[in-house]
């Protein structure tokens, strides 16, 4: 398998066969080294060529195991959702970071929430917070939905339907966070196969110039945000100064762009001052 998937160009080849293989037996991986000489029964061999053909046509392992790790949780996911990514983590250490410095968040806003991953991990590590989750999409929610009650976060989260921020009006929040579409056209034809062919391009794509959604929020969220709470919200690296500019030119106070794990700048962070 894993000589397959490295003839394919598939990244981390052998994870993903490790991955698979679990799925399939119904171990965690591990277990496959503490079992080297367990034969595999008909049934597991089948479906595990099903699996792997599927994953040589660069489907995402993660929506062929139905399942995603974001900050050390597990996650369901399929297609109706985005699997989460480590850039994203990024707002999550920031937030407890600032948590543990005497700044932890009440209420907290999660717009484009997909598969609820920002809200439910903040919550897990912040035990006296709340959250109101918002996302366009029905179906996404349904998996949002799913995931805090897996997570025991339910009785804290509330989630709406709606665009953007419009579900959240006339609420104020302590923290608002986001990950929105925010891939611009002229990027798209780089994005990788697994991404490009699989996931949902509404939580994707951001029109020209990739700021379709980011620029509203910044925007908007100045009518939500307490004075002195916080906003923290993903971008394209390429968008990054535009939209850095955008926010100190709203009022945003102290904002600044944050790095992910590979050092692209990724997240838009910024406080509310008092209202003008």
């Amino acid at each position: 398998m894993a000589a397959a998937f490295t003839e394919k160009g598939i990244d981390s080849p052998r994870l993903i066969a490790e991955m698979l293989l679990a799925h399939v037996i119904g171990c965690d991986r591990m277990r496959l080294y503490m079992e080297v000489d367990r034969p595999a029964t008909p049934e597991e061999r089948e479906t595990l060529r099903g699996l792997v053909t599927r994953a040589l046509r660069h489907e995402p392992v993660q929506y062929l195991v139905g399942e995603a790790w974001f900050f050390s949780l597990p996650f369901h996911v399929d297609r109706r959702v985005l699997i989460p990514r480590p850039s994203t983590a990024t707002i999550v250490e920031e937030v407890i970071q600032r948590a543990r410095s005497g700044r932890s968040p009440g209420v907290i806003a999660d717009v484009c929430t997909g598969s609820g991953c920002l809200g439910i991990a903040l919550l897990r590590h912040l035990p006296d917070a709340r959250c109101v989750a918002t996302d366009l999409s029905t179906d996404a929610l349904e998996v949002a939905r799913l995931n805090a009650e897996r997570l025991g976060v339910s009785e804290r989260i509330e989630f709406r339907d709606g665009d953007l921020l419009a579900p959240l009006a006339g609420g104020r929040f302590d923290l608002l966070v986001s990950n929105p579409p925010y891939i611009p056209d002229h990027e798209w034809d780089d994005v990788a196969p697994n991404v490009r062919d699989h996931e949902p391009h509404g939580a994707l794509r951001a029109s020209p110039d990739g700021l379709t959604f980011v620029t509203p929020i910044l925007k908007g969220a100045l009518s939500l945000v307490r004075e002195g709470g916080e906003i923290h919200v993903e971008v394209a690296a390429c968008t990054a100064p535009a939209v850095l500019d955008h926010a100190r030119r709203l009022g945003w106070k102290d904002s600044r762009i944050l790095e992910d794990f590979e050092g692209l700048p990724r997240i838009i962070t910024a406080h509310r001052g008092p209202a003008r």
